[in-house]
């Protein structure tokens, strides 16, 4: 039966023309791995040459099809679905840094709220898309003493970030619910693995930390709690996610969490990647400086359980010591390559 189940998989994936957005990205760069594996004929939609992203690093970029561009350009998307007669969607394009959507709120409106309103136009506009996965967060739900968070929680963020993913996923059920477009929502907890360039979250920057042997960061008081969610689970999840759809028409407009369901605050991920790293002698420096974001939040994961047979394949240990390797080759590996934009694979002196 496994044996079968898996054959089907590589079979739907087998040739699919997908379109993903946001490649350079963390979850964008292993997501195109697992399609690229299994067989899938792969496009994507990049705004800025990122050359240390998990795409280029792995040479993947060299591999698939590479269109440069921005998602307010729904002239562009309409010619990228069309011309690549795209049958799959994943939208994970967004900026996706909280500091930075307090500190810009009009830009990160613009990638995360229009972006995703003239992507889903421009699907409803395609006859070949048949599945699309529009990328939530648990950060749309907003705050709300009741936890875990449910699907069917109110999306209610307040500041801009938040608020930026809570519009994006009511887009996407819109489009499902006026238009019928066949489109799914994730909605994810903290992902973490390697790949993940932003060094003020908490899992790169302290591991960043312990290899330099400085003591990490903590720009909260240490006390909020996340789920934690590594990359590997979280493309998975994606993938899952299209394949229900393709199967069952009527998930359109449905949104589904993923989670390990196991929250835990910044101060004790910080420690446990130091224990794995053999660094509990620094002790993380708490700066106590965040402003507008959540304190706690977490996700209730039982939906997609239930309905997709979906089930998170790394534990937290796991998926740490896993990330914490890929940084070891990225940050001291003398012989890591270099990509430049236009494909010439380099390597360091």
């Amino acid at each position: 039966m496994a044996v079968n189940l898996i054959a089907a998989v590589k079979t739907f994936w087998r040739d699919r023309r997908v379109l993903v957005t946001g490649g350079t990205g963390l979850l964008g760069g292993w997501l195109i791995r697992a399609l690229y594996d299994l067989g899938a004929d792969c496009v994507t939609l990049l705004r800025d040459w990122v050359p240390q992203s998990e795409l280029c690093q792995s040479g993947l970029l060299e591999r698939i099809k590479v269109v440069r561009g921005e998602l307010q350009d729904q002239a562009l998307l309409e010619r990228v679905l069309g011309e690549y007669e795209v049958q799959t969607l994943f939208h994970l394009a967004a900026q996706a840094i909280v500091p930075i959507a307090n500190r810009n709120p009009v830009s990160t409106f613009e990638s995360n709220i229009r972006g995703t309103w003239c992507l889903l136009e421009a699907c409803r506009r395609s006859p070949t898309v048949g599945q699309a996965v529009v990328a939530s967060s648990d950060k749309a739900y907003g705050e709300h003493d009741k936890l875990p968070y449910r699907e069917e929680t109110p999306l209610r963020g307040r500041h801009p970030y938040d608020v930026s993913k809570s519009c994006a996923d009511l887009l996407a059920q819109s489009y499902a619910a006026t238009y019928r477009l066949p489109v799914t929502i994730a909605r994810c907890g903290n992902l973490y693995g390697g790949g993940d360039l932003n060094w003020n979250r908490i899992v790169p920057g302290t591991i960043r930390s312990a290899i330099r042997g400085e003591p990490p960061l903590i720009r909260s008081d240490g006390s909020p709690t996340r789920d934690y969610f590594y990359v590997e689970d979280g493309a998975a999840a994606y993938l899952a996610l299209a394949e229900a759809l393709a199967s069952d028409p009527s998930l359109a407009g449905e949104a589904f969490n993923f989670s390990n369901e196991q929250p835990l605050s910044v101060l004790e991920v910080a420690r446990q990647i130091l224990r794995l790293m053999g660094r509990a002698d620094l002790a993380p420096k708490i700066l106590n400086e965040s402003s507008g974001e959540i304190l706690h939040q977490y996700l209730d994961a039982g939906k997609a359980k239930r309905q997709l047979s979906w089930k998170s394949l790394y534990g937290l240990e796991e998926g740490l010591k896993k990330t914490i390797s890929w940084y070891r080759k990225f940050l001291e590996g003398a012989d890591r390559p270099r990509v430049t934009p236009e494909g010439v694979r380099l390597f360091n002196d």
